[in-house]
């Protein structure tokens, strides 16, 4: 980022557009599975055993393939929908896929000479073991996919705050105000209900104003329904538009922590003259609190301490939440911010400096 700063101030911090393969919650779904790889391990062998009666022989391959097999899966946990109405289009556009990855891969079949058998087969499997029932993949899947879910929401929101905060001009592809979890294209050019979308803005920006902290706890303990992103992403762009100077031209500053949590914060401050913010990120949430439980307080931070320059300011004001400031203590040859004081109200931080 220091790097990107110096020559690329002005580079777009994109990170869903028309062509991505998945949109960005749906891979911050999947990079979950990199903090659990035995548990991933594990299922993707149980699924394997359980769902071996649906497939296919062609050609004297068995279809599909374990290479498609655990695309098919990672797929079904990005893209899982929060929304019981969207499961039932979920099979149709899981298959239309399919076909596109299998194709682009010309492994096994191509756009130029598609093998309708090869694909046939792995769409009636795709089909077949989404059915509900008893003991059945769907019930076994779930259970994993909500944990991913849950941890896959906290990655999108440090995603979209260090999007925002960081060197670069941030781009949001439309739709991605909320939760989106689209496939490859055309998937993820779907119609978008913009009119929701001013709605629900309308109404936290409302909130916000007259009941902030009951505001705060609603989209909190609703977090599925992509509220919670939608105000981080009001909120930061607010304050970026209220400081110009200060995220177009402003120094970036990595800050180190210490402690217990060390290693599960990415924090950096960006500096403009006397006008100072704070941007903190956390990582690798499965360490930190289990699926359904906010990482929040003493008890995840313990003693874990953000290490700010000494000239840094003395006072920290939440940009996301209705907290009186949090004050940095003096050490010797810097100022040290307290995470469990921070991260106590809301899955990240963003703080703006005064004395």
């Amino acid at each position: 980022l220091q790097e990107r700063l110096r020559h690329w101030p002005h580079s777009m911090n994109a990170t869903s557009t028309h062509d991505t393969k998945r949109s960005e919650d749906m891979r911050a779904r999947i990079n979950v599975l990199s903090q659990l790889p035995r548990e991933w391990q594990k299922s993707l062998l149980r699924w394997n055993r359980m769902n071996r009666r649906h497939k296919t022989v062609v050609d004297g391959i068995e279809v599909p393939t374990p290479g498609e097999e655990s695309l098919l899966y990672q797929t079904l946990l990005g893209a899982w929908p929060f929304d019981a109405i969207e499961e039932q289009g979920l099979i149709a556009r899981l298959q239309e896929f399919l076909t596109k990855a299998v194709r682009e891969a010309k492994q096994h079949s191509s756009w130029i000479q598609p093998n309708e058998a090869h694909e046939k087969a792995l769409l009636d499997f795709a089909a077949a073991i989404l059915h509900p029932g008893p003991a059945s993949f769907r019930e076994d899947f779930l259970r994993f996919q909500r944990k991913i879910a849950w941890h896959g929401a906290l990655n999108s929101l440090s995603q979209l705050l260090i999007k925002i905060t960081a060197p670069g001009v941030p781009d949001f592809y439309q739709g991605s105000e909320l939760w989106d979890f689209s496939m490859v294209d055309p998937d993820n050019r779907r119609p978008v209900d913009f009119l929701k979308r001013t709605q629900l803005l309308d109404d936290l920006r409302k909130g916000q104003s007259k009941r902030p902290r009951r505001t705060l706890r609603e989209i909190l303990s609703r977090w599925q329904d992509g509220r919670i992103k939608l105000y981080l992403t009001d909120r930061a762009l607010e304050f970026r538009r209220a400081n110009p100077a200060l995220f177009a031209e402003g120094d970036y500053i990595p800050l180190p922590c210490s402690g217990a949590r060390e290693a599960n914060v990415f924090a950096f401050a960006r500096r403009k003259g006397e006008k100072w913010c704070v941007a903190i990120a956390p990582r690798l949430t499965t360490q930190l609190s289990p699926a359904g439980r906010m990482p929040f307080g003493s008890a995840v931070w313990q003693d874990s301490a953000l290490h700010l320059p000494s000239e840094a300011p003395a006072h920290w004001q939440s940009i996301l939440t209705a907290e009186p400031p949090s004050v940095a203590a003096r050490k010797t040859g810097y100022r040290v911010l307290m995470l469990s004081g921070i991260l106590n109200r809301f899955p990240v931080a963003l703080l703006a400096g005064s004395d």
